[in-house]
This record gives C-alpha cells, structure tokens and sequence, in this order.
C-alpha cells in the first residue's frame, strides 16, 4: 500500500513538473512578448522593465527562478494589474471556486 502511494506521489510530481516546463518554454517560444502592445514602448523603458522582472537573465536562469517561485507558491506580480501579485488575484476568487466546487463535490 506504501509503494502504492509513493509511487502516486511521484506520479503527480512528475506530471506537475511536466506541465510548469511545457508552459514556461511554450511561452517562450510563442512570438510576441509582454511589451509589444499597440503603442510602442521606448527602448530605454523597455529595457528597464525587463531588467526589473529580470527578462534579460539568461533562459536557463529565468527557468530555475520560475521552478523555485512556483515551489514556494509564489506566482510573480500581475502583468495586467500593476500593482497587485497574482497570490492576491487568486485568493479574491478562491473562496467562490472552494464553495463551487463543493456544492458540486456533495451532488456528484
């Protein structure tokens, strides 16, 4: 039974170390960036965003920093909403994802 649940552990570590790795380099692949917007940033600002959330680091690095962020359940600041962390977005709608997927687990 040990064996069993270890082996599922490992399963579920793998698979989750699969997805985060297919994600991180599927972005990186993808054309585009997080600047390239209708209007054109500067090259001087652009520069220093990337220096500020560290886009200029080498690949191998970013994805090491990705892997231990994630580790320690910290998902980085929001593109979208500059002054919030995606910790906080997730915990604004979590309790309603909690209770929906409670009701459905007491139907199912």
């Amino acid at each position: 039974m040990l064996g069993f649940i270890l082996r599922r552990i490992g399963t579920i570590v793998l698979a989750l170390f699969l997805i985060s790795s297919f994600t991180f380099f599927g972005m990186k692949i993808t054309p585009g960036g997080p600047f390239d917007g209708e209007k054109r940033l500067p090259p001087a600002v652009e520069k220093n965003i990337r220096a500020k959330y560290r886009l200029d680091d080498p690949l191998l690095v970013q994805y090491r920093d990705y892997l231990v962020n994630l580790a320690q359940g910290d998902f980085g600041p929001s593109f979208k909403y500059p002054t919030r962390t995606v910790n906080q977005i997730i915990a604004e709608g979590f309790p309603v994802s909690a209770s929906l997927g409670a009701a459905a687990l007491l139907l199912a």
